[in-house]
Formats: C-alpha cells, sequence, structure tokens
C-alpha cells in the first residue's frame, strides 16, 4: 500500500467496513504491527518511532473512540496534549487563542467538564486537543462516527478548515459523499488493499464508480 499526504491538500480514505482503514491509520501512528514498508514523514523514516516521539515531532491522531478526557474540563484536556510535548507555557494561552478561533463554543465551556457537553462539543474537544500544539499532520479516524447530519457536516468543515491552516490532513472517513466534498484527493481501499486513487472531483462526477469498488467491481487498470 503505497499513498501520500501533501499539505496543501487534505487526503481521505474510504473503503467498505472491514477494509483496514482504521488499521492503516493506526499503523502509521505505530499503534499497529508493520510487517513491511516504512513510514515517513518529512523525508525522514519514522516507522520505528513510538506514538509518543510520533506527537514529539509534529505528528497526531483522533482515533474514532476515547478520544477525550471525559472527568477534565475543556481546557484540561487542551492542557494535557500541550505540556505532553513539552512546549513552553508561556505559548499556552496564545495556542488557546487560536484554537478557540476556530471553535468558539469551546471558550464559553473551557471550564465545563466534558462529560456535561453534546457529542458534537466533544468531538470539538477532540480536534482543538491535537491542534492546539501546533502539529504538521493529523490523522482522523472517522471524526463524525454516531453524529447527526447536522453536525457531522460541521465537524467536516471544520477539519477542512484546519486544513486551509497549513496543516497536513488524513482523514478516513464513512460519511463518504460529504467527506468527497470537503476533500482534495482519495484512496480507496478494499480488502486491505488499494483499488482507485485519484482527484475528489472524479469521484463526485463519478459516484458509482465508488460503489462498485466497494461492492468488489473495480475498473480496468487503465482507468485508476
Amino acid at each position: 500500500l503505497s499513498m501520500s499526504v501533501m499539505r496543501d491538500q487534505l487526503t481521505l480514505v474510504v473503503g467498505p467496513n472491514g477494509s483496514g482503514k482504521s488499521t492503516l491509520a493506526k499503523a502509521v501512528f505505530n499503534l499497529a504491527s508493520i510487517f513491511s514498508g516504512d513510514v515517513f514523514f518529512k523525508e525522514r523514516n519514522v516507522t520505528k518511532l513510538t506514538p509518543e516521539e510520533k506527537i514529539i515531532i509534529g505528528m497526531r491522531m483522533v482515533p474514532q473512540l476515547s478520544n477525550v478526557f471525559e472527568n477534565l474540563t475543556v481546557r484540561e484536556n487542551l492542557e494535557t496534549i500541550y505540556f505532553a510535548i513539552k512546549s513552553p507555557k508561556k505559548n499556552f494561552e496564545d495556542s488557546l487563542d487560536y484554537v478557540y478561533s476556530i471553535f468558539p463554543v469551546l471558550r464559553d465551556r473551557q471550564y465545563e467538564k466534558v462529560r456535561t457537553l453534546s457529542g458534537g462539543e466533544r468531538q470539538m474537544v477532540a480536534l482543538a486537543r491535537v491542534l492546539v500544539a501546533k502539529p504538521e499532520l493529523i490523522i482522523f479516524d472517522e471524526p463524525t462516527a454516531m453524529l447527526s447530519p447536522v453536525l457531522s457536516n460541521l465537524i467536516l468543515n471544520k477539519i477542512r478548515e484546519i486544513n486551509e491552516s497549513g496543516v497536513a490532513v488524513l482523514l478516513i472517513e464513512q460519511n463518504v459523499k460529504t467527506a468527497l466534498k470537503i476533500s482534495d484527493y482519495v484512496y480507496v481501499l478494499v480488502s486491505g488493499r488499494k483499488v482507485l486513487e485519484g482527484g475528489s472531483e472524479r469521484f463526485i462526477n463519478n459516484f458509482s464508480m465508488l460503489e462498485d469498488a466497494f461492492f468488489g467491481k473495480f475498473p480496468s487498470s487503465e482507468s485508476r
């Protein structure tokens, strides 16, 4: 499986259930075993770095589950990741202002326990946690899972905003039609294999190509 994530584009990974999308995200972050191949970040081989070491060099991941500390306040959740990478304390308030400019509702809720927030607000906290220490790459593993269509659209638009601020984004998402609209490049996985790739417009204009791929009907190699 060969793929690239560029800073100036939002890269989307889609595929049917069980296609290996979440395993891909975990493997990149060394949370799942890699039996062959390498992971490079800014031309550096980071395959064997621990998740903690990858965080320090600017990589982040928002897992689908257990992505916030529910018994901590919003602000405390942001502090945990910020100080975990030993960033200067004097810069924390500036980083908070940056995050709150993207998620204004969190400024008003910053001293409230995360467990009291709505599902959409909790997901905003998860996004804010990885954003507060100015990452260079964020992997999002199905960030709209169990959210309503309205909240899903909100979260995906926020992810696009994060990407446009200069952060490389790898988005794994089941909400395919909406995700296509905010992405630039798409990889399609089926049974752990990359079966299609291309610009998002290609699949927006020919969505049946994706549907066929999900059911095991692949185009000829010349059209992939």
